[in-house]
């Protein structure tokens, strides 16, 4: 396997963990002819080990948390079981959504060729919170929290609006020069510490342009936005 040579943002360091900016097309861990962005971090920070406490699907940019302990990682495992850790996202849609804003809920069901969809008759429930914004022709900016954690949640949701994200033919979203899904912003706090980061997008001609980024001007801190407060139950 040859060893990558791309260099990784450093968003925030902390003597326990670090977060960085995980650019597209590339896995958290090894693949069979790629190597993951986990190694490549040991390699660029001089470190032994890396402990991953979530992960970002291959085709998604963004904020990425990884613990330099395994004391850390244990007390981010409790953050994310205890639903104390908010988690938000960019993601462009070339088609006009059901509705503007709002909440999409579904149990998450696994189909055909590593995808899933929603299912009123599954479980787990998966629960994403959202606002969108008009940006050029047939093009919709959308503001993604999701309250729980499913594989391909956002995915999912935005294809079931009736606007797959731009560039995810997984889920027939028009082809693109990239999946326009981007982890954004993220909010905790550690050991009573706050930790607000927000990383905005750095590729994809239609994260980039001036349409768009002056509608981000406007959600640098989506963390104070008026998002409705949702009751999780233990299943979710």
């Amino acid at each position: 396997m040859k060893a990558s040579t791309v260099a990784i943002k450093v968003l925030y360091e902390h003597d326990d963990f670090i977060v960085v900016h995980k650019p597209i097309n590339i896995s958290v861990q090894n693949e069979l002819n790629q190597e993951g962005i986990l190694p490549v971090l040991c390699r660029q920070l001089g470190v032994a080990k890396l402990w991953l406490v979530h992960r970002l699907d291959k085709v998604t940019s963004g904020i990425l948390i990884l613990a330099k302990n395994a004391n850390s990682a244990g007390t981010f495992g409790q953050l994310f079981e205890q639903k104390k850790i908010a988690k938000y996202y960019l993601a462009i849609g070339s088609k006009k959504p059901k509705k503007k804003q709002g909440l999409i809920k579904g149990g998450m069901k696994k189909v055909r060729d590593g995808k899933w969809m929603l299912d009123n008759k599954s479980v787990p429930i998966a629960i994403t919170q959202f606002f969108s914004y008009g940006l050029q022709t047939n093009q919709r900016l959308f503001l993604v929290k999701p309250l729980t954690g499913k594989t391909h949640q956002i995915r999912v949701a935005l294809k079931s609006l009736g606007s797959p994200i731009l560039g995810d033919t997984l889920y027939q979203g028009v082809a693109s020069d990239r999946t326009y899904l981007h982890a954004y912003g993220v909010q905790f706090t550690y050991w009573g510490n706050l930790v607000s980061i927000c990383c905005p997008p750095e590729t994809g001609q239609h994260f980039i342009n001036t349409i768009t980024i002056n509608q981000l001007s406007s959600l640098a801190t989506p963390w104070l936005l008026d998002w409705p407060k949702v009751k999780l139950t233990q299943t979710q």
